[in-house]
């Protein structure tokens, strides 16, 4: 099959891949581009994840794209809607003519005499490629084929089922069962009180607490503003609100961490049962040093007031053929054990990147501005906030990029290349939490600088002028023609 050029190409057709691509047909409408997509659906995240209670665990105000109101009365989303709004948003911008499903990129290799990458991908085993002057990588930040899980030992002597929420089976009935999910993390506070009201009971396993603080469920305030504004001035009176309310929060959070704690706790300990053990909601760490879990509406405190679900804080010592075994002593019984045990992290979705054929280390260089990397032409990464909606970042990434390709189409350029003038420059990970599943890959990531350009910032209004209000022309980024 013939090589297919594009202006741009864009790995992945999840939330990122959809905006970038929205983004590239409103300010740079005639270039060419192809969304290269490994599954046979839009949605990425949002389409993989069928666990019960699947949502979002920031509001959709935010996680919704800045050049498309989201409607709902619902603040947070669960991920139907969720995916139903990316494939609207697809459709309504005729992006989703540009994706060709069923590609697992393999390699993307540059040719700096052509100034052009070469990507192949596999589809249903065949090899295809492409050739592109830009790439960019929406593979979001994690390992599509497998999630983490531990060794347990004994986990063949357990009779009933164990199940990671990343595969979740379909016809998987758990009415009447007693069901333990192992992890404390978002998706086992969404599957709690979800999955509550059927079983027999359900027990969250944890090795050491998190934070979870309640949030509505519906914005009150937007309902209210609907009856007399239009929806494009309500999204944007919103949005800009919780992004105020957010980023205030956090930063509360890291100059004043006993404060925060004292207040997370007291909230907390007034929403559960007066005899709740609050050591199972209090965590050793400071918040936001790991990412907070919201539960909408307080349903997770909703099935503990019920009795249909409960909290237990100790180490696993081995399966059993009835549950699990734990270090205290106890054993915890289960029908079914579900392994909520967090993500397995890769970068950029495991494409293999080369320059001119010869391997290229992508985990030793800087990240500028979040957005490029030094010493890689022409490509750009979508990554989002860790401590906020990811779609903030995400937005301004895709702004940023289309700003630099209309700035190289006008001056006639082929290529930008970041390089860091700093070689005495300290590095540090790409990614600042100190939650289990970016701990375990830190030597695998990317890195940041500590100052300019190359440092990180987790703050949207510092992003937006240093990605919206930058010069093109900064000494950092290098300019060349063939």
């Amino acid at each position: 099959m013939a090589t297919e050029h594009f202006d741009v190409l864009i790995a992945g057709a999840g939330l990122s891949g959809i905006g970038v691509a929205c983004h590239l047909t409103k300010k740079c409408p005639d270039k060419s581009f192809a969304i290269l997509e490994a599954r046979d659906a839009i949605g990425g995240t949002w389409d993989l994840f069928r666990y019960p209670g699947i949502r979002s665990d920031s509001d959709m105000f935010t996680l919704g794209y800045r050049f498309k109101p989201w409607t709902s009365d619902k603040g947070i989303a669960d991920g139907g809607d969720i995916r139903q709004y990316i494939r609207d948003a697809a459709t309504e911008n005729k992006v989703d003519e540009k994706i060709r499903f069923k590609h697992k990129v393999k390699n993307a290799d540059w040719n700096s005499r052509e100034k052009l990458w070469t990507v192949t991908s596999d589809v249903d085993g065949e090899t295809r490629t492409y050739t592109a002057k830009y790439l960019v990588g929406c593979t979001g930040y994690y390992d599509y084929d497998e999630g983490f899980t531990p060794e347990f030992a004994g986990r063949e002597d357990f009779k009933g089922q164990v199940i990671h929420p990343q595969f979740w089976p379909e016809d998987l009935d758990y009415t009447g069962k007693k069901v333990v999910v192992i992890g404390s993390g978002a998706t086992a506070v969404t599957l709690i009180p979800s999955m509550s009201r059927e079983v027999e009971s359900i027990t969250m396993l944890q090795r050491s607490p998190t934070y979870i603080v309640p949030v509505p469920s519906k914005d009150k305030l937007a309902i209210r503003l609907r009856k007399f504004l239009p929806e494009s001035f309500v999204y944007s009176i919103i949005r800009s609100r919780n992004i105020m309310l957010t980023m205030a929060f956090y930063n509360y959070c890291k100059r004043f961490p006993q404060k925060a704690r004292d207040f997370i706790f007291n909230f907390n300990k007034k929403i559960l049962p007066k005899d709740f053990d609050m050591s199972h909601f209090t965590p050793k760490y400071n918040p936001w040093d790991e990412r907070l879990c919201a539960v909408p509406g307080g349903d997770l405190y909703k099935a503990i007031h019920k009795g249909k679900a409960d909290v237990v804080t100790d180490h696993i010592d081995k399966f059993v053929d009835n549950g699990i075994l734990l270090k205290s002593g106890k054993t915890l019984e289960a029908d079914i054990i579900i392994t909520a045990t967090g993500l397995k992290v890769v970068v950029l979705g495991k494409i293999n990147v080369t320059m001119d054929g010869q391997p290229f280390d992508v985990t030793d260089k800087m990240s500028y501005r979040g957005v490029m990397f030094e010493g890689i032409p022409n490509a750009a990464m979508v990554f989002g906030y860790t401590n906020s909606s990811w779609t903030l970042k995400a937005d301004l990434i895709a702004d940023y990029f289309c700003r630099v390709v209309n700035y190289m189409d006008d001056k006639g350029y082929d290529e930008v290349i970041p390089v860091n003038h700093d070689p005495g420059m300290a590095k540090k990970s790409f990614i600042d939490l100190t939650s289990g599943y970016i701990s375990r890959v830190k030597d695998q990531l990317p890195k940041q600088g500590t100052k300019g350009a190359w440092k990180l910032h987790q703050n949207y209004f510092r992003d937006w002028l240093s990605l919206r209000a930058s010069r093109i022309t900064a000494k950092e980024l290098q300019y060349g023609k063939k």
